[in-house]
Formats: structure tokens, C-alpha cells, sequence
């Protein structure tokens, strides 16, 4: 039984990226080759968003998919999106510390809310801006949306990370390896290493 709150992937129909960078464009891009559902690209630099879209369609051909992917810099074309991934906002630069990228990308998170909400009441958030505990609490009071529909990218990602590195390290194969890492995206976040294992045999046994 699903809650209202919460839609099975299989019922997609559109997401919505905002942000056309590295990590906008790469979502887009495996989205739109699983065929998970057809991709509105946003951004606000006039032409990136078109051209990072034509690229990625250009290898429909080649991968066989046929999801339609668009780039846009309206928000309009977002309209109705089951779920909407934000990306936008500043890379951490060298010297910055999370506090000062906060104080910059609060600025846009907030902006980018707005439109989302106004574009697509019903959807579902992923927030990938860091720091994305902060901006994902941002979110949802600005948004007002239930918390069961804005999510933030922390966990999965740091997790694959380590599995990554425990594969390189132990020359392994990286389905071989399990791995959890929990708390805060960022220097704070703790590894566990009794869940983390080679074959179900912890690291700490190996």
C-alpha cells in the first residue's frame, strides 16, 4: 500500500532537473537512457540547458532509448512534474567553508523553490545542492510540502563512494562489497565499519 504522499517510480511520467551543470546534465542523461520518464533540463545561462539536451539526445540513436529530454530556461515548461531534482546553486570553492556556501546557495534554493512549487505543486523534491542537509530543510519550509516529499542526496551517495574505495583498495569487485555510511554529507559523516564488508566478511576481519 502506497500513501498518497508517495509515488512508485514505474508511474513517472516527467522529471524535472534544475541546474544543467556536471551533476544536472549526468542526472538527465541516465534518466533519460533507463527510460525512467521523459526530462525537462533548467537552467538560467540562456543556451547551456538547450545544448547539454541535444547532446545527450543525440545518442538516442546509438543507446536506443526513446524518453524525450528538452532544455529550457523557463520554468514553465516544468509545469506538472511528478518529480523535480534541484542541483542548482555554487560549488564549495577552495577556502570556503559550509557555512559561507550555505549563505550563498540559501539565496537560490529559496528562488528555485518558489518556482518549483508554483510550476508543480504535486511533485516530489530531490535536493542535491550542498550543503544539502540545510538546503534540504530550506526546502521543505519553503516549499510547505509534506517532509515524505523532499528528499535529500546524502547517504546513498557517500555510500557508494565508500564501496568505491574498499573495491580500488582490496582489488575486488565493487558488487562484492557492502558498505553504510550515515549523518551529515560532509566531514561529520560516520562510517560504520562492522556493516561495511567484502563478501559478508566485515573489513575489520579481513
Amino acid at each position: 500500500m502506497v500513501s498518497s504522499g508517495v509515488r512508485l517510480i514505474s508511474n513517472l511520467s516527467k522529471i524535472s532537473i534544475i541546474g544543467a551543470g556536471h551533476v544536472g546534465a549526468t542526472c538527465a542523461q541516465r534518466i533519460v537512457e533507463k527510460g525512467y520518464a521523459d526530462v525537462v533540463l533548467v537552467d538560467i545561462i540562456q543556451g547551456l540547458p538547450q545544448g547539454k539536451a541535444l547532446d545527450i539526445l543525440e545518442s538516442a540513436p546509438i543507446l536506443n532509448f526513446n524518453s524525450r529530454l528538452s532544455g529550457t530556461n523557463d520554468y514553465q515548461a516544468t509545469a506538472n512534474s511528478d518529480v523535480v531534482i534541484i542541483t542548482s546553486g555554487i560549488g564549495r570553492k577552495p577556502g570556503m567553508n559550509r557555512t559561507e556556501l550555505l549563505l550563498t546557495n540559501r539565496q537560490i534554493i529559496t528562488e528555485v523553490t518558489h518556482n518549483v512549487v508554483n510550476y508543480s505543486p504535486n511533485c516530489i523534491i530531490i535536493m542535491v545542492t550542498n550543503p544539502v542537509e540545510a538546503m534540504t530543510h530550506l526546502a521543505i519550509q519553503v516549499s510547505q510540502f509534506p517532509r515524505n516529499r523532499v528528499l535529500g542526496l546524502s547517504g546513498v551517495l557517500d555510500t557508494a563512494r565508500l564501496r568505491t574505495f574498499i573495491a580500488a583498495e582490496l582489488n575486488v569487485p565493487i558488487a562484492a562489497v557492502s558498505a553504510c555510511v550515515l549523518g551529515q554529507h560532509g566531514r561529520n559523516m560516520v562510517v560504520i565499519p562492522r556493516l561495511s564488508t567484502v563478501n559478508g566478511v566485515p573489513i575489520t576481519k579481513t
